[in-house]
């Protein structure tokens, strides 16, 4: 306001709608805080976006991996890795998300030759690198309500979301070895990096639960199983399919928008 000039007055209207507003929100949130996550939306969510990290086990159940295992000093559990997941969804139904992830599994190890040395007595080194990136859409469904409506006024979020889904798309792998090898028909031994690395399709199941921190905020908890074999590049001829399937359990931030 100006000097001079009396103070500007609210219209009764708009005052007593603003009391009608307030007494709804204050007589709700008491009703609806058992089994809610704090606070409100005014609108239900159009979806989230969610950053979560784990560890993914690699299954590693083809004849490269064996053949690497039986050679070098590399156990299976050694393709395992940590993951990070970032997951975009949308809402297509109160129960029924759209979702696109993805995620990215990298592991290396060093490693040397079981049972030989080179010509100096010194054990024959090579590292190992495995990576897998996933990039995914699936259909995500929850198994009960994730919130209500409270009028016109406010959305609340149940604490617990339990959900299921599934999907599929392609992946991205790079399996490769630089270092000391041994040729087994002369016993020399000589540097070199084999190298393969490509896209295939894959497919994936999954569960998990989101636990509201608030309107905006979750925890996501979710185990993923993936599927993918791939064709290995000319530096593994002779070699199978290499299995990329693993299992990974991770947990991260949902954050509604």
């Amino acid at each position: 306001m100006r000097l001079g000039h009396s103070p500007c007055r609210i219209p009764r209207r708009a005052l007593a709608s603003g009391f009608a507003l307030a007494a709804v929100l204050t007589a709700a949130r008491p009703a609806l805080a058992q089994g809610s996550g704090d606070g409100f939306l005014f609108r239900p969510p159009a979806g989230a976006v969610t950053i979560r990290g784990g560890f993914d086990l690699a299954r590693a159940d083809s004849d490269v991996f064996k053949f690497v295992t039986d050679e070098l000093t590399v156990d299976r559990r050694d393709f395992s890795s940590a993951a990070f997941v970032f997951d975009v969804a949308f809402n297509v139904s109160p129960r029924v998300e759209g979702l696109f992830s993805l995620g990215v599994a990298r592991s290396t190890m060093p490693s040397e030759f079981r049972g030989w040395l080179d010509n100096n007595d010194r054990p024959i080194q090579q590292t190992t690198m495995f990576q897998r990136v996933p990039l995914t859409a699936s259909l995500k469904t929850y198994l009960r309500d994730t919130g209500r409506s409270v009028g016109h006024f406010a959305w609340i979020p149940k604490r617990y979301a339990p959900y299921v889904g599934g999907g599929g798309g392609v992946m991205w792998y790079r399996l490769r070895q630089e270092g000391d090898f041994i040729d087994f028909d002369t016993l020399k031994v000589f540097p070199d990096v084999f190298d393969s690395d490509g896209w295939t399709p894959t497919v994936q199941a999954f569960a998990g639960i989101d636990v509201s921190l608030s309107s905006r905020f979750a925890v996501t908890t979710e185990g993923r199983y993936q599927w993918a074999r791939a064709v290995l590049g000319r530096d593994f001829s002779g070699f199978d399919r290499i299995d990329l399937s693993g299992f990974a359990v991770t947990s991260g931030i949902t954050i509604r928008y």
